[in-house]
């Protein structure tokens, strides 16, 4: 249910506690002052600083509040001893939720009981609720959302508004840049989106579509406080993937499942590929590349940012990242070696109590009922120790194995490897360069023309296929050192996996 909507339906409802979980005072105070004023209801707020008080009260100069005001136990028997149906207001009230503060928790529960009858609500507003089990009954929890793409649109409105007639800014905007600028801002709260709509205007005088990198920027910035997610340039355009010509086949024809059009069609938003598969040999370039050729954002998924000493903090960061994934949507969520960061699975339970079998089993239910258009690329090298569960369709679209490079991958791999560093592929052996290669993985073979490369530098002569070569022939390949694990993964996916070329 809309968030806006389930607050009105439970005040209308004369429910007594409401705990509200967002960031965004400005647009919580905004919005409830307005129901107040739908419902003919006053609304007052409560801080510790300034106790409570009308909203939008400005505060007073020069004295300063009676010191009882701010106690949250005298401000709730005020609630109590009102009369008139109200609305109330407490901001950040969750340090008095602790086991220190009992006397807060007894209070609550009590005026949950006193106010059943009556016209008056109590709001509790937090940017992260963890209720004490004694108002787990109690209080209904309300997370409230991040601006979607239509209040983005909003607030763009508004803007054009207020600028309307002034001469030192140009507002370019015409519909599809609105949507293009509002889709770029999806995941900023309100006032971050307000900030850096301004911070362009003040450095660029001008908004309009070249205005779209700065708010990606912007983004990247906000994502990255929250310490749970990674925000990743799109530095990898998909040309620079050798092979994989099957996946990326797959990555082709979903290329346009995100738009309206797709949608209008019946198309479902793609889920997400599990790439199970030897090390070196693309997987994690293959998310990249698909965040590239569809154009979303890419976002890496951390899971050992997770996991934390507090009892329930890791299944609470969980939902946040989860949270944050879905605001940026559409976007490509990258989970990178999934099988190390949930090592022990099956055995978590003793030393961890259950905390890493908590975690992946939130993650499992999001995978399988997510609606957002959130794509997974997991990449794992092992599925041992993994549930099977993990690989039931509807949790990801498809399940693909990425092997070694056959000679023609080989001969584009290292052609690709050699442009990125200024060289014409024309001007090598590559036939010779890519039987030499045999059994080595993208990442060695780039790795052998670093080395050539360092070679011809310190020689002080151009690069030759002879370096290459050379370099080629001193690796010894992941594939022969861990022979029997390749063969083994190769054995597994057999018939299991979908071929990746």
């Amino acid at each position: 249910m809309h968030a806006p909507r389930e607050i009105e339906e439970l005040v209308r409802a004369r429910h007594p506690l409401v705990a509200i979980e967002s960031a965004e005072e400005e647009r919580i105070g905004r919005f409830l002052s307005q129901l107040a004023r739908r419902l003919g209801k006053p609304l007052l707020t409560w801080s510790c600083n300034r106790g409570l008080q009308p909203f939008g009260a400005p505060r007073p100069a020069g004295r300063r509040l009676p010191a009882p005001a701010p106690d949250p136990l005298a401000a709730l028997d005020e609630v109590a001893a009102r009369v008139e149906p109200a609305l109330f207001l407490f901001h950040d009230l969750h340090p008095w939720m602790g086991r220190q503060h009992p006397a807060v928790i007894r209070r609550l529960r009590e005026l949950a009981h006193e106010l059943k009858e009556s016209r008056k609500t109590v709001l509790l507003l937090s940017p992260q609720w963890e209720l004490p089990v004694e108002l787990a009954t109690e209080a209904a929890l309300v997370r409230f959302p991040l601006p979607d793409e239509s209040g983005l649109l909003e607030l763009i409105a508004g803007l054009e508004t207020d600028l309307a007639g002034q001469t030192e800014v140009t507002l370019a905007l015409d519909a599809a840049t609105r949507e293009r600028l509002a889709r770029a801002a999806l995941g900023l709260s309100h006032h971050e989106a307000e900030t850096a709509f301004a911070r362009i205007l003040v450095r660029d005088a001008r908004l309009g579509a070249g205005s779209v990198p700065a708010l990606l920027e912007e983004k990247r910035r906000v994502i990255a406080r929250t310490g749970l997610l990674e925000f990743c340039p799109l530095t990898e355009s998909f040309d620079t993937l050798g092979g994989l010509e099957g996946l990326k086949q797959w990555l082709r024809v979903r290329e346009r499942a995100f738009t309206p059009e797709a949608r209008a069609f019946g198309l479902p938003a793609p889920r997400g590929v599990l790439l199970l598969g030897v090390q070196g040999c693309g997987k994690s370039l293959a998310a990249k590349a698909a965040a590239a050729l569809w154009q979303v954002p890419l976002l890496r998924f951390d899971a050992g940012r997770l996991f934390s000493s507090l009892v329930g903090s890791s299944e609470e960061n969980t939902r946040r990242a989860i949270a944050v994934a879905e605001s940026v949507a559409p976007a490509v969520l990258w989970i990178d070696e999934l099988d190390k960061a949930f090592a022990g699975l099956r055995g978590s339970g003793a030393g961890d109590s259950g905390t890493t079998a908590r975690v992946f089993g939130t993650l499992l239910t999001w995978l399988a009922e997510k609606q957002a258009p959130v794509f997974v690329a997991a990449t794992a090298n092992d599925l041992g120790g993994l549930p099977p569960e993990l690989l039931r369709k509807g949790r990801f679209d498809e399940l693909f194995f990425v092997d070694l490079p056959e000679p023609t991958e080989r001969h584009e791999i290292l052609a690709i490897h050699l442009r990125k560093r200024g060289r014409s592929p024309e001007g090598f052996d590559l036939a010779r360069l890519a039987r030499r290669a045999e059994g080595c993985s993208g990442a060695e073979m780039e790795q052998a023309i670093v080395d050539a490369l360092c070679e011809s530098f310190h020689a002080g002569r151009e690069l030759t296929t002879d370096d290459v070569a050379s370099a080629l022939e001193r690796i010894v390949p992941l594939a022969r050192t861990m022979a029997e694990p390749v063969a083994a993964l190769r054995q597994w996916a057999a018939g299991r996996a979908r071929p990746a070329r």
